[in-house]
């Protein structure tokens, strides 16, 4: 009788408590979504940190592709035209400008209240051929060369003025240390400016950028924006990322306007890593001069053949290690961003492996599958590890960047 009476009672246990708990769910309504089912801009928001991605116009009002337009918007608050407001896809014949597809991308964000990163004002790459040929020939000389980049830039700013953000104001204007250097430098930094522009108007143009990027619009926040300067190196000669912040140090002291720096964020897991206080340094140095920092363009390349044999494809050993790698460097910028409160937002150069521009620029050797979604559009290591750390992580308040006069 006595284990008898055990049981009933342990079985009127169960009962109570499934019952309690029934109650207590219907009390709170519904569970929640699982994390991975959650947007990366509503896991994001618990950090209020914009998150973004570069969008391919082309695929995005592709009919026939619709899961890209959608993925767009449910996934991202903050958006880059990747190549739609580029000199030239917006003045491919002098003096004529082509708003449409730029306009139409402009509008779409705004419809679906997300932030717009303008890309690019000034760069030396994918100017209109009409320019570019005048530069080189010398049929366009400095001060004619002057006036153009002046005009380009107030005439940008200005038919985009409200709708912007973030303006890439001057893009890559700084060398690689394996790069020919021209011969302007900076201070006692033996770095140097790109050529195109710096050798045809002196290494001022970059303050000269930012003054008439302000002057056309007072409230978008301003940013110099560039790649490898993940890190801080020996502060030497070859250091890119030491040379930069130089650079943008002078800038303030003279009180240029410029808000803001981008670490572009182009990795590749064939090279060393970085780990996650390396890159919250680098972050921490910019961001003491008064600066926001921003991730614009993360994505973590690969080789797609065996490193041994080039006619093969990787051995699945070799994809393993690589979708490993990608995803730690994904949470090394991640996490470096979320610990500095003046990073405001994190953009990738694309979402899906579908539209990278990636194959198309790295061929001898093949690299790719650099995006957090695969050509399928099915999730990838990268794409978790993201949703894990914004869910993981402690939330700190971000500070917003007032724009500078």
């Amino acid at each position: 009788m006595r284990l008898r009476r055990m049981a009933t009672a342990c079985a009127c246990a169960v009962v109570v408590a499934a019952s309690l708990g029934s109650v207590s769910a219907s009390a709170h309504g519904p569970r929640p979504p699982k994390p991975q089912d959650q947007s990366l801009k509503a896991l994001a928001a618990r950090h209020n940190l914009y998150f973004g991605t570069a969008v391919d116009v082309n695929a995005y009002a592709d009919a026939g592709d619709p899961q890209y337009k959608t993925m767009v918007n449910q996934q991202f608050n903050t958006v880059t035209a990747e190549n739609a407001m580029k000199w030239e896809s917006l003045e491919p014949t002098r003096g004529v400008y082509n708003w449409g597809p730029a306009d139409a991308f402009v509008a779409e964000a705004i419809r679906n209240r997300q932030l717009v990163r303008g890309h690019v004002l000034t760069w030396h790459s994918q100017l209109p051929g009409w320019l570019t040929a005048g530069i080189n020939d010398g049929s366009i000389g400095p001060a004619e060369a002057r006036a153009l980049l002046k005009q380009h830039i107030t005439a940008v700013v200005s038919h985009f003025k409200g709708k912007i953000w973030q303006w890439d104001v001057v893009n890559e204007a700084v060398s690689d240390p394996w790069e020919t250097p021209s011969a302007i430098h900076l201070g006692g930094n033996t770095g140097s400016f790109k050529q195109k522009w710096a050798d045809t108007l002196g290494p001022d143009y970059v303050a000269d950028a930012f003054r008439w990027a302000r002057a056309a619009d007072p409230k978008a926040l301003l940013f110099y924006n560039d790649y490898n300067l993940e890190a801080f190196g020996d502060g030497g000669p070859g250091d890119k990322t030491q040379f930069v912040y130089d650079l943008v140090k002078r800038l303030r002291s003279q009180g240029v306007p410029i808000d803001g720096v981008g670490s572009q964020g182009h990795l590749g897991t064939r090279y060393g890593n970085y780990d996650v206080f390396q890159a919250s340094e680098a972050l921490q140095k910019f961001t003491d001069l008064g600066l926001a920092v921003a991730f614009t363009e993360v994505d973590v390349r690969s080789l797609m053949k065996n490193a041994d044999d080039p006619a093969a494809d990787a051995n699945p050993a070799d994809v393993a290690s690589r979708d490993q790698a990608a995803a730690f460097n994904h949470w090394v910028l991640l996490q470096a961003c979320l610990m500095n409160r003046h990073c405001l937002s994190f953009t990738v150069w694309g979402f899906t492996d579908r539209y990278s521009w990636i194959p198309n620029w790295f061929k001898n050797p093949p690299e790719g599958s650099g995006c957090l979604w695969d050509a399928d559009y099915q999730p990838k290591k990268s794409l978790r590890t993201v949703q894990g750390t914004l869910l993981a992580s402690t939330p700190l308040a971000r500070i917003p960047q007032t724009p500078r006069r």
